[in-house]
């Protein structure tokens, strides 16, 4: 028998979203797994989609608490020692689980996430052109590499029970970026391995999370400054940190300006700037080469196409 793998699918007034989810993960050719859905509070028709699914699927209702505590009702629930977490408006291709789980069964013991590559899907499922300049291969990733930025999304990775007793659960305490918390803390301690295939589809949305801009700003601090305090870099490496905080205004440029907010879109770009000025390799970060520069005179010509005409 192979080892069994528990999904678990947070969900939130995503119902419309939801069947496409659980066909996708009903479609895997891995042998055994179980699917439990975590409802948090959701006000929609929920419950009435995961009922009609029968035994396929088990579910769990708690009052709405947050996408960090529905994933560790989730965990709770969990019956296996394997577990990957899917939002409810993702999909998976059929060979997610069976690809992941046989580089676990390669790999050695100290691996605990492995994670696949990953396309974009808009609300119909059909592929979207967005950015990949990273190339699909297989690769080991280090807990400096999700301190600098995320590599992959909470939709894409398998993880073993085992880290989540050794390094913690999601912090509830966060409303964003608990992913990337979560992929910091374990792989401070354990080992973690992409796949090189893209074997998850992400839903780009207007309510995705990450479009709001203040509070994935505010979150992100907050993970990396928890990185900080635990000095999982050495603060003497002000070089590292300096680049990290640098990418991070540079981020915060971009969904600023995707929210309208041209002037703090500029303001942030201007402190990736007086931070780090150059940065040497960087299809690392999926960014072409001068990608702060070509995002500084894009908002500069945004910002004064937005201004009022003189009189």
């Amino acid at each position: 028998m192979k080892p069994g793998v528990s999904v678990v699918i947070p969900a939130y007034n995503y119902a419309h979203y939801l069947p496409l989810t659980l066909d996708s993960i009903l479609k895997q050719d891995y042998p055994n797994f179980e699917i439990v859905v975590v409802d948090d509070g959701s006000t929609d028709n929920t419950a009435e989609v995961v009922a009609r699914y029968g035994n396929k699927v088990r579910y769990v209702h708690q009052k709405n608490a947050g996408l960090s505590a529905a994933r560790n009702t989730g965990i709770r629930h969990a019956k296996f020692d394997y577990l990957a977490f899917i939002d409810a408006d993702d999909e998976w291709r059929p060979t997610m689980i069976s690809r992941i789980m046989e580089a676990f069964s390669r790999l050695p013991e100290e691996f605990a996430i492995i994670a696949c590559h990953y396309d974009y899907i808009d609300p119909q499922s059909k592929p979207l052109k967005i950015k990949n300049i990273i190339p699909v291969e297989e690769r080991e990733f280090s807990c400096r590499d999700f301190i600098l930025k995320t590599r992959f999304t909470s939709s894409s990775a398998i993880i073993k029970r085992v880290a989540f007793d050794t390094c913690g659960v999601y912090d509830e305490t966060l409303r964003s970026s608990e992913d990337r918390d979560i992929w910091i803390r374990i792989s401070a301690k354990f080992r973690v391995y992409m796949v090189g295939e893209r074997l998850s589809l992400i839903r780009r949305h207007p309510h995705n999370m990450s479009k709001h801009a203040d509070r994935m700003k505010s979150n992100i601090r907050r993970v990396l400054a928890k990185a900080y305090e635990a000095e999982l870099v050495p603060h003497r490496d002000r070089l590292f940190w300096m680049r990290v905080f640098s990418f991070y205004y540079f981020q915060n440029s971009w969904r600023y300006r995707d929210e309208g907010r041209c002037g703090e879109a500029l303001r942030q770009i201007l402190c990736s700037f007086l931070l780090w000025p150059f940065f040497p390799r960087p299809d690392r970060l999926n960014e072409p080469p001068l990608f702060r520069l070509r995002s500084l005179m894009r908002f500069a010509r945004e910002l004064v196409a937005g201004l009022p005409k003189p009189s």
